[in-house]
């Protein structure tokens, strides 16, 4: 256990410097465009998709809420993250750097917007880091499932 709250702790904090320096490029004015996708700083008020924006203020303070209840709900069900430890740390990663970026900036920092044949929101790494781990926890529910599956099969 020691060990995975050990690997945790250096995922969340990998995710959070590697992000936010990234975004601190954007800030500071970079830009690169294709006719594919455009690198341009935007900010997000809101949630995914810019929904709630009109609670763009106090969103940080809702965010650090729910971050907070996830910590507790952690604690008091350790085998959820003895199991799920480094999607549980990549979703706590992104988004405390995403909650970051309200403090510092006032919205979260986006800056990938891909606009070839459709038009598609404009997001950041945390973004994607986050969107990753849910899919590994969803692949590692479904592969638990055949598991049990089989076992009932089998006994």
């Amino acid at each position: 256990m020691k060990n995975k709250i050990i690997i945790s702790t250096i995922i969340v904090i990998l995710i959070i410097i590697l992000d936010q320096y990234i975004k601190y490029i954007f800030v500071n004015g970079f830009e690169f465009h294709t006719k594919v996708f455009s690198l341009i700083l935007t900010y997000n008020y809101g949630i995914a998709f810019s929904m709630l924006e009109f609670l763009s203020y106090y969103l940080k303070y809702i965010q650090l809420f729910i971050l907070s209840i996830a910590i507790v709900y952690i604690i008091f069900n350790k085998q959820i993250f003895t199991e799920y430890h480094i999607p549980i740390a990549m979703i706590f990663g992104g988004g405390i750097s995403n909650i970051l970026d309200r403090f510092t900036y006032g919205g979260v920092v986006d800056y990938f917007y891909w606009h070839y044949w459709f038009d598609f929101a404009i997001f950041n790494l945390a973004d994607v880091i986050i969107n990753l781990s849910i899919i590994l926890i969803l692949l590692k529910q479904y592969i638990n499932y055949k598991i049990d599956k089989n076992k009932l099969k089998i006994g």
